[in-house]
């Protein structure tokens, strides 16, 4: 998730791509440079364990575009695939 999250910071659209799960994932993804990711609060986790195929993190991200800030708020799914741990859906 953290990774994520820096990867949204960074506006590296190719490893949103890469770690996102392939019975999900998107095209593309456009990436909007006016918004500036500041701070990621993890609120809960649930599963991703060592042994886990699935795991659920709750967050709050918080952004700065335009003289406004607001923050997004999901539990993102992330499950196994090829032993790796993919971005699946969000509540």
């Amino acid at each position: 998730m953290r990774s994520r999250y820096s990867a949204f910071a960074a506006g590296d659209a190719g490893y949103l791509l890469a770690t996102w799960h392939s019975t999900t994932r998107p095209p593309s993804v456009e990436l909007d440079p006016a918004v500036r990711w500041t701070a990621l609060d993890v609120l809960r986790t649930a599963g991703g364990g060592l042994l886990d195929r699935e795991g659920t993190v709750e967050f709050r991200a918080h952004w700065q575009a335009g003289g406004t800030s607001g923050d997004q708020h999901e539990a993102s799914r992330f499950v196994r695939e090829d032993g790796a741990w993919r971005y699946l859906d969000a509540r």
